[in-house]
């Protein structure tokens, strides 16, 4: 080497608008640590796993009734076939009138299954609430 050459370096720090894009491309990457469920998020999440199974199996049954049933209303006010068509209503009806009942029953069984954690967690919050 010789005494001529020389070795230059120049460092530029990112601008802040810079900065701003690489944090936030950074952020995308970055592990997340799992957030800490508060009682009330939990309360809401047990009674809404409560309510929407029911009404979930309610829906299951009682949707595909409902068009059983009117295939076999159309059946017979537009196709002209009576006794088919009721006998397709008739068995369009069947899920229909299941569909509550297996609410209810889902339903109860839901609060029995979490309904101790539920009133537990209640007592607690409005516990804190009055203070």
């Amino acid at each position: 080497m010789t005494k001529n050459e020389k070795f230059e370096y120049t460092y530029t720090a990112p601008t802040e608008a810079e900065r701003r894009e690489i944090m936030s491309i950074k952020n995308n990457y970055a592990p997340t640590l799992p957030k800490k469920e508060t009682k009330l998020e939990r309360l809401r999440k047990l009674d809404s796993k409560v309510s929407n199974t029911a009404t979930i199996v309610a829906l299951i049954l009682s949707v595909p009734g409902f068009l059983i049933f009117g295939t076999g209303m159309t059946m017979v006010l537009e196709w002209s076939l009576i006794s088919w068509g009721i006998v397709v209503s008739a068995v369009g009806v069947i899920p229909m009138a299941l569909a509550y009942p297996a609410y209810k029953h889902v339903l109860n069984k839901g609060k029995k299954k979490y309904g101790a954690e539920i009133l537990k967690l209640s007592e607690e919050l409005l516990e804190i609430k009055n203070k």
